[in-house]
């Protein structure tokens, strides 16, 4: 009996745990705490936080590769969709299927503002590659700036699999940081009377218009960018499918069931690659610094952009919807809103802002392409 006990004990993984592990399933809880009683992107966190502590397991072996005619891990095999880039593909798609572009049609001079903000992406390209990361690294650190997470895992995916999950908890994590980090630089940035700005009422967009546009758009940025035909076009077709008001249960199951079901298997996958070695290490917080500074920088520029448009057009453009250029879809228009009631009770910036907001979905989906077209 003793013996059976002792046998028991041994084999049990808490005599096979790590200190790494130990870190590492507390660092797991600690996200659930987050999602759960701070509301911090439940959605995502709560699936990546789970599968932080399910792969920390000792001997569960849920991420062991097949060898010697034995299967592996249940997570290893769903892990192939994020490792070949199919889910976030899919994100987009279900994204596109959620998204009204009348407001980036209606006035498509916020189409510069989605595109400034893609400059934090490159700031903390560059600056991350002064830290002494490598060039993929980098590009994988830099695109957190567009504040787009299936993005920024689509392309981590692709150059640096190894920081993965790194990548996409600081991603996430900003963006559900976006109501706090934005405003007070937006404040900086603006003028009161240029906060006060009340813009005019959009146009309304036709649905021609809005069924042309996706087909548009992915022909002329697959073939200026080939390698952002996967995202956009993905983006774009679940757009079509929604305004061509012919599949409205194609509609729906994108918007709803398809959704959840791909984000919690994306999620569960990545938060599976936050092994010790890599999560406990200097580039953790290389990563966490650079990718707040991407962040910033991309609302800065967009908030900057909008101030060079409100002298462009004499006071049309309120420079706030600027800071919706980042593509945290709708929160930051959300976020541009809210700013411009505090300064003007009677300004309504959200159509306004939702211009610049979709822009910046498509602006990081071909920052993307560039990147992984020079470094993948």
């Amino acid at each position: 009996m003793v013996a059976v006990l002792t046998e028991l004990i041994q084999s049990s993984g808490l005599l096979n745990m790590s200190y790494k592990e130990v870190i590492m399933i507390g660092i797991g809880c600690i996200f659930l705490f987050l999602a759960i009683a701070k509301g911090y992107e439940p959605y995502l966190m709560i699936p990546i936080a789970f599968g932080i502590i399910l792969v920390n397991l000792p001997l569960a072996g849920l991420m062991m590769e097949p060898s010697g005619g034995q299967p592996g891990g249940l997570l290893y095999y769903l892990y192939q969709g994020t490792n070949l880039g199919i889910y976030p593909p899919l994100i987009f798609l279900c994204l596109g299927a959620s998204t009204d572009f009348g407001p980036l049609i209606a006035n498509p001079k916020t189409l510069l503002l989605g595109g400034a903000a893609q400059f934090g992406i490159f700031a903390a390209f560059f600056g991350a590659l002064a830290l002494g990361m490598t060039p993929q690294e980098a590009a994988s650190v830099g695109i957190i700036g567009g504040a787009d997470g299936p993005t920024a895992i689509y392309l981590t995916s692709k150059l640096a699999s190894h920081i993965l999950p790194i990548i996409a908890l600081a991603a996430y994590s900003y963006m559900a940081l976006v109501p706090i980090i934005q405003p007070p630089i937006m404040k900086i940035l603006t003028t009161e009377k240029e906060r006060t700005t009340v813009m005019k009422q959009l146009r309304p967009v036709g649905k021609k218009e809005k069924v042309v546009f996706p087909i548009i758009t992915t022909i002329f940025v697959s073939i200026i960018i080939p390698s952002a035909a996967a995202l956009v076009g993905m983006l774009m077709l679940g757009n079509l499918i929604r305004e061509s008001g012919q599949v409205p249960k194609l509609t729906e199951t994108l918007q709803n069931a398809f959704m959840y079901i791909i984000t919690i298997i994306l999620g569960v996958t990545v938060g599976a690659k936050a092994g010790g070695d890599i999560f406990l290490s200097l580039t953790t917080l290389k990563i966490i610094a650079m990718g707040l500074f991407a962040f910033s920088i991309g609302t800065a520029a967009g908030v900057i952009m909008g101030k060079i448009m409100y002298r462009l057009t004499n006071g049309k453009i309120n420079p706030l919807i600027g800071a919706a250029g980042v593509s945290a879809v709708p929160m930051a228009a959300r976020v541009a809103q809210k700013e411009g009631i505090k300064y003007n009770s009677s300004n309504y910036l959200l159509m306004h802002a939702m211009g610049p907001n979709v822009a910046g979905v498509i602006g990081s989906a071909v920052a993307a392409g560039v990147l992984l077209a020079f470094f993948g």
